[in-house]
């Protein structure tokens, strides 16, 4: 397994985890929303939209508070909690 492959897991956990917890998805729900946000990309691809310019905490904040700036208008969600920084 890559490290690409190991990290692209670990965003999908993570995004997973907060749709779940943040979010009011099911388990199933949130996992197969995690593979769609976060597709495995072939590296020879002539464009890989991988996103991780920015952590799943805030693709997964943005989704559930509809692209608006959460950050603002949730202070306490503006850095990702110690539950989820504990997922590794």
């Amino acid at each position: 397994m890559t490290t690409s492959t190991i990290y692209l897991r670990a965003e999908r956990r993570r995004f997973a985890w907060v749709m779940e917890q943040h979010g009011g998805m099911s388990h199933a729900e949130a996992e197969a929303t995690a593979l769609e946000r976060y597709p495995y990309e072939a590296s020879d691809e002539p464009y890989r939209g991988l996103i991780f310019h920015e952590e799943a905490w805030h693709w997964a904040m943005r989704r559930i508070h509809h692209d608006r700036p959460y950050w603002t208008e949730h202070p306490e969600l503006a850095r990702p909690s110690s539950d989820y920084e504990e997922l590794g």
